[in-house]
């Protein structure tokens, strides 16, 4: 029996992979990723009321729809911890996501396939990072990975659409843009159209060629392709992108700045090179070959031998792929070509592909492995077993498959485990939560004496989070609020310190701050000033 065989071998995945999510980005902070912005959303929606049309930190308006923000409000009233309800959203998400996939592959492919499939989520560059990043990336992915989910099944067992399933494809789209905005119509409708194109090719009417003459049977594309379609029908996306679309008409009818923050900045913006720094079209490409390694570099040897196997054909390795494969190829590929034709580029945009890409893996690994246990084995699973008996024609390969996909996996759980534990011992060693304690100690000393404080306008938006304020201010109203006795303590940096303790009356700085090595070494000298 194969270790991948081993019942005890999901438990060894699992139990690296949860821990390597929740610590991943120890010590929590927000001062990196644009953590703070996405944060300050649900404190403004707590402290101020405003639940449809928040701010950033630095009173520029919030350029992300407010779903995740309406999560964390919540869990903030359940949990009275900001920490915890910025940083659970995307936890579960990372958690549901990987249950939803090895279900999926363990139904579809094996057990074998499918503890390969989460390890290949779970061990990667990627995946820990995002899973308690306060940011939307992990929660879309999620939603984007369930709407894909929803089409793999229907094209799997070429089923037609019901009004039900319409439905779940509207409300899944629907959360999509309530996160992140239409943005989900990059990873997935590329993938539908190519998916579609092809089986429209398969459908037109011809002479079967002579090898499947002689075998008596179509290619697997085309046998499915009259009941296959990956398009869910036009109304879930045009019912979801009109409740998106009264929320920007609301912004821009209510909300000053932010037809140009949102419309201009945020979305047209991403097209254009002067607004936000444009990246090479292969940015994605080469990161995701670095950050999903060693399985990127296991599904491009395995397809290899495939196509080796198949003497470097590829137009056979096509006519032969069953349909639900080729579904997860078209995804793969066509949200990875259109994020990459989009100038504006960010290595954790582009992380959507990397579910798709594991459910590729596992279906890359199921004739190798095992094969379908569900009601999908009809015709197109013997078709496939068929074909996983010409690309691994001896045991000899199989082990060998088996032997490659053992190696990978011992080699992600120690790189991704000692790149992750690398990082964390590296920023308590630097201290990069110099300013997450500061500001916890300062709250302690203010609740146990009393004062009323302000933080003086600073460049770090995590610092108001940390010192639990909605607004910074100037300088010269904390000068006045400070002589008038409205202040009892005042939190700036150390340059603006300087200026304001000439004119605070009574003013002294505090004992209370970070060290002041840690602080240089961020850059970021705050101190507090008491009476």
């Amino acid at each position: 029996m194969s270790l991948l065989e081993d019942r005890c071998t999901l438990w060894v995945v699992a139990a690296p992979v949860i821990v390597l999510f929740v610590i991943a980005n120890l010590p929590w902070q927000l001062d990196d990723y644009d953590q703070a912005k996405q944060a300050f959303t649900s404190f403004e929606m707590v402290k101020e009321g405003h639940w449809f049309y928040q701010h950033t930190p630095h009173e520029r308006v919030a350029t992300k729809p407010p779903l995740v923000g309406w999560m964390s409000a919540a869990l903030f009233v359940v949990t009275r911890s900001w920490e915890f309800a910025w940083r659970l959203p995307p936890l579960v998400a990372a958690l549901a996501l990987a249950l939803a996939l090895f279900r999926a592959a363990k139904d579809a492919y094996g057990r074998v396939a499918a503890v390969i499939a989460v390890s290949a989520f779970g061990l990667n560059l990627l995946s820990p990072r995002l899973a308690t990043l306060v940011r939307t990336d992990m929660p879309l992915a999620l939603v984007v990975f369930l709407i894909g989910l929803l089409v793999w099944q229907r094209v799997r067992h070429e089923d037609e659409w019901k009004l039900r399933d319409q439905v779940y494809i509207f409300v899944l789209l629907t959360v999509a843009m309530l996160i992140k905005g239409p943005i989900v119509y990059a990873f997935l409708l590329p993938g539908i159209a190519l998916f579609q194109c092809r089986a429209f090719k398969e459908r037109r009417p011809r002479q079967p060629s002579t090898p499947n003459l002689m075998a008596g049977k179509p290619s697997l594309l085309a046998s499915a392709a009259r009941g296959a379609s990956a398009w869910p029908g036009g109304w879930p996306w045009l019912a979801s992108l009109a409740i998106f679309l009264v929320w920007v008409i609301g912004g821009i009818r209510f909300q000053p700045g932010f037809y140009e923050e949102v419309v201009m900045r945020e979305f047209v913006g991403r097209f254009g090179e002067t607004i936000h720094r444009p990246q090479p079209l292969l940015f994605y490409l080469l990161h995701l070959l670095h950050k999903f390694a060693p399985w990127s570099v296991l599904m491009i040897g395995i397809a290899t031998v495939g196509l080796r196997s198949r003497g470097w054909r590829l137009r056979s390795v096509f006519r032969e792929m069953p349909p639900e494969t080729f579904w997860l190829l078209c995804w793969s590929i066509g949200g990875l070509i259109v994020m990459s034709l989009i100038p504006s580029k960010r290595v954790d945009r582009i992380f959507p592909v990397i579910p798709p890409l594991c459910l590729l893996l596992a279906a890359q690994l199921a004739p190798r492995t095992s094969y379908s246990h569900g009601p999908a084995g009809r015709s197109s699973r013997i078709e496939s077993n068929e074909t996983a008996d010409r690309a691994v024609a001896t045991k000899t390969a199989l082990a060998r498959v088996y032997r490659w996909s053992t190696i990978a996996l011992a080699f992600a759980i120690l790189f991704t485990g000692g790149y992750t534990g690398w990082k964390v011992i590296t920023r308590y060693r630097d201290h990069r939560d110099v300013l997450a304690v500061l500001g916890r100690n300062i709250r302690h000393e203010a609740e146990a004496h009393h004062w009323r404080y302000e933080v003086v306008s600073a460049k770090d938006e995590g610092l108001l989070l940390y010192l639990r304020k909605t607004h910074f201010v100037d300088p010269a109203d904390a000068i006045a609020e400070w002589n008038t006795g409205n202040l009892d303590a005042v939190v700036a940096s150390k340059e603006k310190a300087a200026v304001l303790m000439r004119d605070l009356k009574g003013a002294a700085l505090s004992q209370l701050q970070s060290n002041e090595g840690e602080q240089d070494h961020q850059g970021r000298g705050y101190v507090l000033i008491t009476r």
